[in-house]
């Protein structure tokens, strides 16, 4: 009786509570039904990294661009990046990743990055089972890859999608798994909403939510993300270096120009 009367009188009904009092801890695995990854329309931004003292240029930047397509009957998210980087020589790397996600799970299908220095990683992602090739600048041949990780698992350098495509409010935690190339297994990610924070962002101040992100095997910190539900969703991010300093990063929107 209560369903029908709210189907027929939704201003009367509550919406649920995203993040009711005293909720768990939500475990995540890919293809959990908690990650809606719908949430991400198509859209293009700009990020820029920045290390040393406040003032300091930037050490690289790129652009990502999301597009949705249709493969084989299932919805998937196309993200373009590509950037560049200044070698310690003084030379200019420039770089291309192509990735590949399933729209709703963020499951990856597809990595490939290259590089115009002749290095190249090509990956095709099925679920556990990853397999494809390799080259680094100073390999003569590619190598083939061939791995069966612990558990399927989310992008390790887009890890910042999941906590948006779950719903943020203040106090969720969530537990995910990554992975990125150059892991031999997986690694369980612990999320925290610390809640909504105001930053500056190249010069705007930006209404964010603020979101920790450690490792769960020792609760080390791998980055504190500033979120948004609108582009770019990362607008800024604080990661620590092993040296001690603290990279930071921002992102921008470029829809519309």
């Amino acid at each position: 009786m209560i369903p029908t009367l709210c189907a027929v009188l939704l201003s009367a009904c509550p919406a649920p509570d995203p993040c009711p009092a005293g909720a768990d801890t939500l475990h995540l695995r890919v293809g959990s039904a908690e990650v809606k990854g719908a949430v991400y329309p198509p859209h293009y931004a700009r990020n820029r990294v920045y290390r040393g003292p406040e003032g300091s240029p930037p050490v690289t930047s790129w652009t990502n661009q999301l597009t949705l397509a249709d493969s084989a009957g299932r919805q998937v998210m196309r993200w373009v990046t590509r950037g560049a980087r200044s070698t310690p020589a003084g030379d200019t790397v420039r770089w291309e990743l192509l990735q590949t996600y399933d729209a709703n799970t963020l499951a990856p299908y597809a990595y490939s990055l290259a590089s115009s220095d002749g290095a190249f990683t090509r990956l095709t992602i099925d679920g556990p089972h990853v397999h494809g090739t390799r080259r680094t600048p100073v390999d003569s041949v590619a190598q083939p890859v061939d791995l069966t990780l612990n558990q399927a698992a989310f992008i390790a350098s887009a890890s910042d999608l999941v906590p948006l495509a779950v719903g943020l409010c203040p106090g969720r935690v969530m537990t995910a798994p990554m992975w990125s190339p150059g892991m031999a297994a997986a690694e369980v990610r612990v999320f925290t909403v610390l809640g909504r924070e105001r930053v500056r962002v190249e010069g705007a101040w930006v209404e964010s939510w603020k979101v920790d992100e450690r490792r769960a095997r020792d609760g080390s910190l791998v980055a504190t993300w500033y979120l948004t539900e609108q582009s770019p969703y990362m607008v800024y991010a604080e990661v620590p270096l092993p040296n001690g300093q603290v990279q930071r990063m921002t992102g921008v929107s470029l829809d519309g120009g």
